[in-house]
Protein backbone atom coordinates (compact mmCIF):
# COMPACT_ATOMS: atom_id res chain seq x y z
CA UNK A 1 0.00 0.00 0.00
CA UNK A 2 1.51 3.63 -1.04
CA UNK A 3 1.84 5.96 1.61
CA UNK A 4 0.99 9.59 0.42
CA UNK A 5 3.25 12.29 1.23
CA UNK A 6 -0.28 14.56 2.73
CA UNK A 7 -0.77 11.76 4.82
CA UNK A 8 2.77 12.30 6.59
CA UNK A 9 2.46 15.42 6.85
CA UNK A 10 -0.67 15.22 8.99
CA UNK A 11 -1.74 14.35 12.30
CA UNK A 12 -3.40 11.28 12.23
CA UNK A 13 -1.51 8.54 10.33
CA UNK A 14 1.96 10.08 12.05
CA UNK A 15 0.67 9.06 15.28
CA UNK A 16 -0.66 5.70 14.22
CA UNK A 17 2.59 5.14 12.34
CA UNK A 18 4.71 5.91 16.16
CA UNK A 19 2.46 3.43 17.56
CA UNK A 20 2.48 0.43 15.52
CA UNK A 21 6.44 0.64 15.21
CA UNK A 22 6.88 0.67 18.59
CA UNK A 23 4.32 -2.30 19.05
CA UNK A 24 6.24 -4.20 16.66
CA UNK A 25 9.76 -3.72 17.95
CA UNK A 26 7.94 -5.07 21.14
CA UNK A 27 6.67 -7.84 19.89
CA UNK A 28 9.99 -9.00 17.59
CA UNK A 29 11.98 -8.54 20.67
CA UNK A 30 10.11 -10.57 22.76
CA UNK A 31 9.66 -13.73 19.78
CA UNK A 32 12.23 -15.77 18.11
CA UNK A 33 13.56 -13.18 16.27
CA UNK A 34 15.10 -11.61 18.62
CA UNK A 35 18.76 -12.48 18.44
CA UNK A 36 18.72 -11.93 14.61
CA UNK A 37 17.52 -8.19 14.90
CA UNK A 38 19.62 -7.29 17.80
CA UNK A 39 22.73 -8.50 16.19
CA UNK A 40 21.64 -5.52 13.27
CA UNK A 41 21.10 -3.45 15.68
CA UNK A 42 23.98 -3.87 17.52
CA UNK A 43 26.48 -3.86 14.46
CA UNK A 44 28.91 -0.85 14.85
CA UNK A 45 29.96 1.41 12.33
CA UNK A 46 32.42 4.17 12.43
CA UNK A 47 33.20 7.39 10.68
CA UNK A 48 37.32 7.16 9.54
CA UNK A 49 39.34 9.67 11.00
CA UNK A 50 37.15 10.16 13.88
CA UNK A 51 36.76 8.38 17.10
CA UNK A 52 33.32 8.18 16.04
CA UNK A 53 32.33 4.28 16.06
CA UNK A 54 28.28 3.81 17.10
CA UNK A 55 25.94 0.75 16.83
CA UNK A 56 23.01 0.89 14.41
CA UNK A 57 20.81 1.61 17.48
CA UNK A 58 23.17 4.61 19.02
CA UNK A 59 23.04 6.04 14.97
CA UNK A 60 19.58 6.20 15.12
CA UNK A 61 19.46 7.77 18.50
CA UNK A 62 22.69 10.25 18.04
CA UNK A 63 22.15 10.67 14.33
CA UNK A 64 18.43 10.25 13.27
CA UNK A 65 17.25 12.16 15.85
CA UNK A 66 19.42 14.99 15.00
CA UNK A 67 17.49 15.69 12.33
CA UNK A 68 13.96 15.60 14.05
CA UNK A 69 15.41 18.01 16.75
CA UNK A 70 16.02 19.94 13.78
CA UNK A 71 13.07 20.14 12.88
CA UNK A 72 11.79 20.64 16.34
CA UNK A 73 14.36 23.88 16.80
CA UNK A 74 12.92 25.34 13.59
CA UNK A 75 9.23 25.01 14.80
CA UNK A 76 10.39 26.22 17.85
CA UNK A 77 12.02 29.48 16.99
CA UNK A 78 8.66 30.33 14.66
CA UNK A 79 6.62 29.90 17.36
CA UNK A 80 8.65 32.18 19.63
CA UNK A 81 9.24 34.74 17.62
CA UNK A 82 5.98 35.00 15.10
CA UNK A 83 3.69 32.25 16.62
CA UNK A 84 1.94 31.39 19.89
CA UNK A 85 4.94 32.29 21.91
CA UNK A 86 5.59 35.43 20.93
CA UNK A 87 4.73 37.26 23.72
CA UNK A 88 4.33 37.14 27.65
CA UNK A 89 0.98 37.18 27.47
CA UNK A 90 0.33 34.50 24.92
CA UNK A 91 2.82 31.98 26.61
CA UNK A 92 2.15 32.67 30.38
CA UNK A 93 -0.66 29.66 31.06
CA UNK A 94 1.38 27.16 28.95
CA UNK A 95 4.05 28.32 30.31
CA UNK A 96 3.08 28.07 33.66
CA UNK A 97 1.19 24.52 33.08
CA UNK A 98 4.14 23.46 31.29
CA UNK A 99 6.34 24.08 34.34
CA UNK A 100 3.48 22.13 36.58
CA UNK A 101 3.54 19.18 34.01
CA UNK A 102 7.36 18.93 34.76
CA UNK A 103 7.50 19.60 38.60
CA UNK A 104 4.84 17.22 39.30
CA UNK A 105 5.93 14.43 37.62
CA UNK A 106 9.50 14.65 38.96
CA UNK A 107 8.21 14.47 42.48
CA UNK A 108 5.92 11.81 41.96
CA UNK A 109 8.58 9.91 40.05
CA UNK A 110 11.08 10.73 42.99
CA UNK A 111 8.67 9.70 45.50
CA UNK A 112 8.55 6.32 44.01
CA UNK A 113 11.66 5.75 42.80
CA UNK A 114 14.12 8.40 44.30
CA UNK A 115 16.65 7.89 47.24
CA UNK A 116 13.95 8.47 50.19
CA UNK A 117 11.85 5.81 48.71
CA UNK A 118 14.45 2.95 49.44
CA UNK A 119 15.32 2.34 45.80
CA UNK A 120 18.49 3.96 45.66
CA UNK A 121 20.67 6.52 43.29
CA UNK A 122 20.31 4.15 40.55
CA UNK A 123 16.87 4.39 39.63
CA UNK A 124 16.95 7.92 40.66
CA UNK A 125 18.36 8.94 38.00
CA UNK A 126 15.50 8.38 35.88
CA UNK A 127 13.74 11.59 37.27
CA UNK A 128 13.62 13.83 33.46
CA UNK A 129 11.70 10.99 31.42
CA UNK A 130 8.32 11.29 32.67
CA UNK A 131 8.68 15.36 31.83
CA UNK A 132 8.29 15.26 28.27
CA UNK A 133 4.86 15.56 25.72
CA UNK A 134 4.93 13.80 22.58
CA UNK A 135 3.44 16.51 20.43
CA UNK A 136 3.61 13.78 17.01
CA UNK A 137 1.04 11.53 19.60
CA UNK A 138 -0.83 14.49 20.91
CA UNK A 139 -1.71 16.24 18.52
CA UNK A 140 -2.48 13.00 16.59
CA UNK A 141 -5.04 12.18 19.11
CA UNK A 142 -6.31 15.26 18.81
CA UNK A 143 -7.08 15.25 15.22
CA UNK A 144 -8.66 11.68 15.15
CA UNK A 145 -11.15 12.53 18.34
CA UNK A 146 -11.14 16.52 18.93
CA UNK A 147 -13.80 17.45 15.94
CA UNK A 148 -15.44 20.38 17.29
CA UNK A 149 -12.87 21.69 19.95
CA UNK A 150 -12.08 25.00 20.01
CA UNK A 151 -8.86 25.95 18.30
CA UNK A 152 -7.37 27.51 21.40
CA UNK A 153 -7.12 24.05 22.79
CA UNK A 154 -4.95 23.02 19.68
CA UNK A 155 -2.72 26.11 20.63
CA UNK A 156 -2.35 25.33 24.39
CA UNK A 157 -1.43 21.90 23.77
CA UNK A 158 1.30 23.10 20.66
CA UNK A 159 2.52 25.64 22.94
CA UNK A 160 2.83 22.96 25.97
CA UNK A 161 4.25 20.17 24.22
CA UNK A 162 6.96 22.69 22.59
CA UNK A 163 8.04 24.32 26.36
CA UNK A 164 7.82 21.17 26.90
CA UNK A 165 10.72 20.34 23.98
CA UNK A 166 12.21 22.96 25.55
CA UNK A 167 12.81 21.71 28.62
CA UNK A 168 13.83 18.13 27.23
CA UNK A 169 16.70 19.97 25.70
CA UNK A 170 17.86 21.97 28.37
CA UNK A 171 18.10 18.48 30.01
CA UNK A 172 19.84 16.57 27.18
CA UNK A 173 22.29 19.34 26.92
CA UNK A 174 23.33 19.76 31.07
CA UNK A 175 22.38 16.41 32.41
CA UNK A 176 24.05 13.88 29.53
CA UNK A 177 26.93 15.45 28.91
CA UNK A 178 29.79 13.79 29.37
CA UNK A 179 33.90 15.12 29.72
CA UNK A 180 33.26 17.95 27.73
CA UNK A 181 35.94 19.22 25.48
CA UNK A 182 35.09 22.90 25.19
CA UNK A 183 37.38 23.56 22.39
CA UNK A 184 35.30 21.32 20.23
CA UNK A 185 32.22 22.48 20.80
CA UNK A 186 33.56 26.16 20.49
CA UNK A 187 34.57 24.80 16.52
CA UNK A 188 31.29 23.60 16.33
CA UNK A 189 29.35 26.75 17.34
CA UNK A 190 31.47 28.90 14.97
CA UNK A 191 30.68 25.78 12.62
CA UNK A 192 26.64 26.73 13.16
CA UNK A 193 27.59 30.49 13.22
CA UNK A 194 28.77 29.61 9.34
CA UNK A 195 25.57 28.08 8.69
CA UNK A 196 23.23 31.19 10.02
CA UNK A 197 25.55 33.27 7.50
CA UNK A 198 24.94 30.61 4.44
CA UNK A 199 21.20 30.14 5.46
CA UNK A 200 20.81 33.77 4.99
CA UNK A 201 22.28 34.05 1.65
CA UNK A 202 20.83 31.04 0.15
CA UNK A 203 17.49 32.91 1.43
CA UNK A 204 18.38 35.70 -0.79
CA UNK A 205 19.46 33.73 -3.85
CA UNK A 206 18.17 29.92 -3.52
CA UNK A 207 21.44 28.62 -5.46
CA UNK A 208 22.17 24.73 -4.66
CA UNK A 209 26.36 25.24 -4.29
CA UNK A 210 24.93 27.23 -0.90
CA UNK A 211 22.33 24.54 -0.07
CA UNK A 212 25.21 22.15 -0.31
CA UNK A 213 27.70 23.68 2.09
CA UNK A 214 24.89 24.23 4.08
CA UNK A 215 24.50 20.47 4.56
CA UNK A 216 28.53 20.23 4.29
CA UNK A 217 28.53 22.43 7.52
CA UNK A 218 25.40 20.77 8.85
CA UNK A 219 27.46 17.67 9.17
CA UNK A 220 30.34 18.70 10.81
CA UNK A 221 28.21 20.72 13.27
CA UNK A 222 27.20 17.02 14.00
CA UNK A 223 30.35 15.57 14.38
CA UNK A 224 32.31 18.05 16.54
CA UNK A 225 29.04 18.36 19.10
CA UNK A 226 29.38 14.38 18.93
CA UNK A 227 33.12 14.26 19.33
CA UNK A 228 32.89 17.13 22.31
CA UNK A 229 30.89 15.31 24.41
CA UNK A 230 27.51 16.82 24.62
CA UNK A 231 25.04 14.88 23.12
CA UNK A 232 24.60 14.91 18.86
CA UNK A 233 21.07 15.70 18.79
CA UNK A 234 21.77 18.97 20.31
CA UNK A 235 23.58 20.05 16.68
CA UNK A 236 20.18 19.80 15.20
CA UNK A 237 18.95 22.07 17.94
CA UNK A 238 21.14 24.68 17.75
CA UNK A 239 21.40 24.59 13.39
CA UNK A 240 17.34 24.90 13.42
CA UNK A 241 17.73 27.80 16.03
CA UNK A 242 20.03 29.99 13.70
CA UNK A 243 18.50 28.98 10.43
CA UNK A 244 16.76 32.12 8.44
CA UNK A 245 13.27 31.56 8.60
CA UNK A 246 12.65 31.30 4.92
CA UNK A 247 15.07 28.36 3.98
CA UNK A 248 13.83 26.64 7.70
CA UNK A 249 10.40 26.92 6.55
CA UNK A 250 11.41 25.06 3.39
CA UNK A 251 13.89 22.72 5.36
CA UNK A 252 11.15 21.27 7.89
CA UNK A 253 8.71 21.27 4.51
CA UNK A 254 11.07 18.76 2.97
CA UNK A 255 11.95 16.71 5.95
CA UNK A 256 8.60 16.25 7.40
CA UNK A 257 7.23 13.33 5.42
CA UNK A 258 10.80 11.64 5.67
CA UNK A 259 10.64 12.31 9.97
CA UNK A 260 7.47 11.50 10.25
CA UNK A 261 7.48 8.41 7.65
CA UNK A 262 10.72 7.13 8.51
CA UNK A 263 12.87 8.52 11.48
CA UNK A 264 10.46 9.00 14.13
CA UNK A 265 9.02 5.03 13.10
CA UNK A 266 12.47 3.62 13.06
CA UNK A 267 13.35 4.92 16.20
CA UNK A 268 10.16 4.03 17.90
CA UNK A 269 10.95 0.57 16.83
CA UNK A 270 14.76 0.45 17.61
CA UNK A 271 13.60 2.18 21.33
CA UNK A 272 10.96 -0.20 21.87
CA UNK A 273 13.26 -3.56 21.46
CA UNK A 274 13.48 -4.45 24.83
CA UNK A 275 12.65 -8.03 26.44
CA UNK A 276 9.86 -7.93 28.81
CA UNK A 277 11.37 -9.42 32.16
CA UNK A 278 10.29 -12.15 33.92
CA UNK A 279 9.21 -11.92 37.16
CA UNK A 280 11.10 -12.85 39.90
CA UNK A 281 11.31 -12.48 43.45
CA UNK A 282 11.86 -8.85 43.07
CA UNK A 283 9.61 -7.89 40.62
CA UNK A 284 9.81 -4.64 38.48
CA UNK A 285 11.81 -1.93 39.20
CA UNK A 286 10.91 1.06 40.72
CA UNK A 287 11.65 3.03 37.65
CA UNK A 288 9.05 0.86 35.74
CA UNK A 289 6.24 1.86 38.46
CA UNK A 290 7.09 5.52 38.93
CA UNK A 291 7.12 6.35 35.07
CA UNK A 292 4.08 4.64 34.60
CA UNK A 293 2.10 6.62 37.24
CA UNK A 294 4.14 10.01 36.88
CA UNK A 295 3.10 10.19 33.00
CA UNK A 296 -0.44 9.84 33.03
CA UNK A 297 -1.44 11.11 36.63
CA UNK A 298 1.78 13.15 37.17
CA UNK A 299 0.94 15.17 33.91
CA UNK A 300 -2.18 15.76 34.00
CA UNK A 301 -2.36 17.20 38.01
CA UNK A 302 0.52 19.39 37.22
CA UNK A 303 -0.76 20.77 33.82
CA UNK A 304 -4.24 21.11 35.47
CA UNK A 305 -3.34 22.23 38.83
CA UNK A 306 -0.44 24.97 37.12
CA UNK A 307 -2.93 25.93 34.41
CA UNK A 308 -5.87 26.65 36.85
CA UNK A 309 -3.29 28.75 38.84
CA UNK A 310 -2.13 30.72 35.90
CA UNK A 311 -5.80 31.34 35.42
CA UNK A 312 -6.25 33.18 38.59
CA UNK A 313 -3.63 35.70 38.12
CA UNK A 314 -5.12 36.88 34.69
CA UNK A 315 -5.87 40.33 34.03
CA UNK A 316 -9.54 41.21 35.12
CA UNK A 317 -12.07 40.88 32.65
CA UNK A 318 -9.49 38.70 30.58
CA UNK A 319 -11.11 34.98 29.61
CA UNK A 320 -8.83 32.39 30.07
CA UNK A 321 -6.76 30.58 27.68
CA UNK A 322 -8.54 27.63 28.82
CA UNK A 323 -11.48 26.82 30.59
CA UNK A 324 -11.27 24.24 33.52
CA UNK A 325 -12.37 21.18 31.89
CA UNK A 326 -10.00 21.75 28.30
CA UNK A 327 -7.08 22.15 30.95
CA UNK A 328 -7.83 18.82 31.98
CA UNK A 329 -8.08 16.79 28.59
CA UNK A 330 -4.79 18.96 27.97
CA UNK A 331 -2.82 17.57 30.63
CA UNK A 332 -4.08 13.79 29.90
CA UNK A 333 -2.73 14.25 26.30
CA UNK A 334 0.35 15.54 28.00
CA UNK A 335 0.82 12.13 29.19
CA UNK A 336 2.10 10.80 26.44
CA UNK A 337 5.44 11.10 26.49
CA UNK A 338 6.83 8.35 24.26
CA UNK A 339 9.68 9.98 21.64
CA UNK A 340 11.39 12.42 24.14
CA UNK A 341 10.51 10.16 27.20
CA UNK A 342 12.38 7.61 25.14
CA UNK A 343 15.34 9.23 24.14
CA UNK A 344 15.78 10.20 28.17
CA UNK A 345 15.02 6.56 29.07
CA UNK A 346 18.17 5.55 26.83
CA UNK A 347 20.64 8.15 28.27
CA UNK A 348 19.35 8.13 32.10
CA UNK A 349 20.18 4.58 32.32
CA UNK A 350 22.71 4.31 29.46
CA UNK A 351 25.12 2.02 32.11
CA UNK A 352 22.18 -0.09 33.60
CA UNK A 353 20.58 -1.83 30.29
CA UNK A 354 18.11 -3.97 32.78
CA UNK A 355 16.73 -0.47 34.40
CA UNK A 356 17.09 0.91 30.75
CA UNK A 357 14.71 -1.81 29.56
CA UNK A 358 12.04 -1.19 32.45
CA UNK A 359 11.97 2.38 32.00
CA UNK A 360 11.49 2.14 28.46
CA UNK A 361 8.68 -0.26 29.35
CA UNK A 362 7.68 2.30 31.79
CA UNK A 363 7.43 5.00 29.56
CA UNK A 364 5.46 2.87 26.44
CA UNK A 365 2.71 1.78 29.53
CA UNK A 366 2.43 5.05 30.70
CA UNK A 367 1.79 6.55 27.68
CA UNK A 368 -0.51 3.90 26.04
CA UNK A 369 -2.32 4.73 29.41
CA UNK A 370 -2.26 8.48 28.79
CA UNK A 371 -2.75 7.78 24.91
CA UNK A 372 -6.51 6.02 25.83
CA UNK A 373 -7.42 8.13 28.61
CA UNK A 374 -6.93 10.97 26.67
CA UNK A 375 -8.98 9.66 23.84
CA UNK A 376 -11.77 9.06 26.30
CA UNK A 377 -11.54 12.94 27.79
CA UNK A 378 -10.96 14.53 24.09
CA UNK A 379 -13.95 12.82 22.70
CA UNK A 380 -16.38 13.73 25.74
CA UNK A 381 -15.13 17.47 25.13
CA UNK A 382 -15.23 17.15 21.41
CA UNK A 383 -18.58 16.06 22.24
CA UNK A 384 -20.08 19.10 24.51
CA UNK A 385 -18.89 21.79 22.24
CA UNK A 386 -20.74 19.79 18.91
CA UNK A 387 -24.19 19.76 21.04
CA UNK A 388 -23.00 23.65 22.10
CA UNK A 389 -23.07 24.20 18.37
CA UNK A 390 -25.78 22.15 17.36
CA UNK A 391 -27.92 24.17 19.97
CA UNK A 392 -27.08 27.25 19.12
CA UNK A 393 -27.67 26.86 15.14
Amino acid sequence: MRISVKALRGQQFPAVLLLVAAGLGLLLANLPTHDSIAEVLNFHIGVPGTDIDHSISDWIADGLLAIFFLMVAIELRHELTRGELDSLHKAAQPAIAAAGGVLVPIAVYLLIAGPSSGSGAVTAAGWPIPTATDIAFALGVLAMFGRGLPSGVRVFLLALAILDDIIGIIFIAVLFAHDVQWGLFLLAVVAVGAFAILSRMLGRSGHWFIAVLMIVVGVATWVLVSESGVHATIAGVMLGLVMSPAPAERTRHALEPWVNGIILPVFAFAAAFVVIPQLGGEGLSPAFWAILVALPVGKVIGITLFGWIAMRFRPKGQAPALVLPDLIAAGVLGGIGFTVSLLLANLAFASDAGVRDQAILGVLAGSLIALVLSGVVVSARARHYRSLAGGRA
